[in-house]
């Protein structure tokens, strides 16, 4: 395998609800969820249930045929966001972003407009409009035309948003950049800023969307509409899939032969994501993954230990600030107990875990993270 994660410390073997095992047989409470895809956890039985009953009966059919999974999971999603729209599936979020770009060049416009700190995908187009300039700068040059502006300034947003601009892209929370959550207002002020100007606003949901941060998309919690939304991670319940989801009239901007991809809206996958949403809905996980997201939160807080700056995020999206402690010997230590965190920057842990997540398997993490501070 090319040497793009290093070599990873740690091989997983089988996973239950939310814990993995290693191929050591050591049990560990899955905090990442595979970076906040696991959405059900491991092996849960609906999503076994469909993907067995699904591949037992047609595996794949390419855009040359449509498939009942596909087209049903679509409407699904559109009525989930109380929208009116359409869906083009991917196999992951950097291919969602790619096509939301390509769409944003059919108004005839081609200046677009992205944060700092912001993480869209490693793809060429993607990476182009990630506002990271160590993954940029190694695959220069990359497209013109894109202004990166700092996150949550709305001053800045007025200052780089012109009547020539195709669209503005940012997340809802940058959570790659340490789960930075923008201050209040600021996507409302985008939505009027761009619309003021005619471009489009693209939100980046790969992370945020369909429960993550206690609501099935962000955009809801906020109440604004964006033109384009992108999905990924949870959508396929830990099997490959994205979506780029145009609102309106902007669904109508891709003609045939725009755009494709041959795996994307495979049956298969789109049969998981469909068992997935409906146990989400039939088991309250978005209204109970506000609730434990809270106690998390509420918990971190009232430890007031030395080495922690403060907590963000919403939902089950959590960014615990380090003081005088980097984030990746803790996560060292939070190991060896049993527990996987994620040290996504040098002084953030990032807690994404399975929206199954019981409230007591969230007050015992809390209650043993001053040792993996204190073991660090």
């Amino acid at each position: 395998m090319m040497n793009n994660y290093g070599t990873p410390k740690l091989a997983l073997e089988r996973g239950e609800g939310a814990y993995v095992w290693d191929t050591d047989g050591n049990r560990y409470l899955d905090l990442v969820s595979g970076i906040a895809v696991n959405a059900l956890g491991h092996a849960h039985p609906a999503i076994v249930a469909a993907v067995t009953e699904q591949i037992g009966k047609l595996a794949h059919t390419s855009n040359l045929y449509i498939n009942k999974p596909a087209l049903e999971l679509a409407e699904r999603l559109l009525d989930l966001a109380g929208l009116t729209g359409k869906v083009l599936f991917t196999n992951s979020g950097a291919e969602a972003v790619e096509t939301a770009l390509k769409l944003s060049r059919r108004t005839g416009r081609s200046k677009l407009v992205a944060t700092t700190g912001g993480f869209h995908g490693r793809t060429m187009g993607a990476l182009t409009l990630t506002g990271q300039e160590p993954k940029r700068t190694p695959f220069q040059p990359l497209l013109p035309g894109v202004t990166h502006i700092p996150y949550g300034d709305v001053k800045a947003l007025e200052d780089a948003i012109d009547d020539e601009t195709a669209a503005f892209i940012v997340e809802p929370v940058q959570g790659e950049q340490g789960v930075v959550v923008p201050p209040e207002g600021y996507l409302q002020a985008a939505r009027e800023i761009t619309t003021k100007h005619g471009a489009l606003l693209i939100l980046d949901e790969v992370q945020t969307g369909l429960g993550r941060l206690g609501s099935w998309f962000a955009f809801q919690q906020v109440g604004v509409v964006p033109d384009i939304f992108t999905l990924a991670k949870g959508l396929g319940a830990g099997l490959p899939m994205g979506a780029c989801i145009a609102v309106g009239d902007n669904a109508n901007l891709f003609v045939p032969g725009h755009h494709g991809t041959t795996f994307g809206g495979n049956p298969v996958v789109a049969a998981a994501a469909l068992a997935m949403i409906n146990a989400i809905a039939s088991e309250g996980l978005v209204e109970h993954t506000a609730a434990v997201g809270k106690e998390i939160v509420a918990g971190v807080e009232n430890l007031g230990h030395p080495n922690i700056a403060g907590v963000r995020g919403a939902g089950l999206l959590i960014g615990i600030m380090l003081r005088g402690k980097k984030s990746a010997d803790v996560a060292a230590a939070a190991e060896k107990t049993g527990y996987l965190i994620n040290p996504i920057q040098p002084e953030v842990i990032r807690l994404a875990p399975p929206l199954i997540l019981t409230h007591d398997d969230a007050a015992r993490f809390v209650a043993d993270l001053p040792s993996a501070l204190e073991g660090s």
